[in-house]
């Protein structure tokens, strides 16, 4: 004879789905405020380790534009001075580099016509302001290791609307592609943001002689009013047959 199951010993399906429901659900949010505490703490250390601009101490003063403290190529004695106002995350920046830098330089700068100048208007984000200190620390220990870094951090540039230029990153990024640096001392300056008063001081004389924006070029203390190789170059010209 077949032995019958008791209906009132079984497993009440009906139940029993519901209650695995909810524990799906429960470790579903479980897991969710991990990833979200996760990432907003991950983001707190991003930021926390950023230079600002409040934080800044010491009276700034526009009285010139303060040649001597800028990253330059060519001679001294041109006859034309140039500055490019630029802030590394700009992607206008990057293009006008790659499309037209090496024209430039070889037309103007190396012919004896123009001395150039790169000044910051770090203006985008945070982290603009920590790749402009990051240039900063290398000028002041080497004019031409300045423009290689240029050059490579262009080439590596990240998105425009996300924060990529963190202490972890550009300490990494000049470790594995900078050579020649005292690299001790690179690494203090970025962590102690020791040259933001220089970033903030080329912020603030850019901005008193109406810049507002990058890239934008200043043609013996001339701002022009776009971004244009044509532009650029007839400026130039103008000034050289004075």
């Amino acid at each position: 004879m077949n032995k019958k199951t008791n209906p009132k010993n079984a497993p009440d399906s009906r139940r029993l789905l519901p209650m695995l429901l909810a524990v799906v659900v429960v470790i579903l949010l479980g897991v969710l405020v991990y990833i979200t505490t996760s990432n907003k703490d991950d983001e707190a250390i991003v930021f926390d380790n950023l230079p600002n601009y409040t934080d800044v101490k010491g009276t700034i003063v526009v009285d010139g534009l303060k040649y001597e403290k800028q990253p330059h190529l060519g001679s001294k004695d041109a006859k034309v001075k140039v500055i490019e106002f630029a802030d590394f995350k700009c992607p206008a920046c990057k293009k006008w580099t790659a499309t037209y830098l090496d024209t430039f330089i070889k037309d103007y700068v190396d012919s004896g016509k123009v001395q150039f100048y790169f000044m910051n208007f770090a203006f985008i984000d945070r982290d603009s302001y920590l790749g402009a200190s990051a240039g900063e620390a290398i000028y002041k220990q080497s004019n031409e290791k300045f423009w290689e870094y240029l050059h490579k951090l262009y080439e590596n540039q990240g998105d425009e609307s996300k924060i990529w230029i963190t202490q972890k990153f550009i300490l990494d990024f000049v470790k594995n592609n900078i050579d020649g640096l005292d690299y001790a001392q690179f690494e203090q300056d970025v962590q102690n943001h020791t040259y933001m008063y220089d970033v903030k001081e080329d912020f603030k004389i850019a901005g008193s002689y109406g810049v507002n924006g990058t890239p934008k070029f200043m043609v013996n203390g001339v701002l022009l009013p776009n971004s244009s190789y044509e532009t650029l170059a007839a400026a130039i010209e103008a000034e050289l047959v004075k």
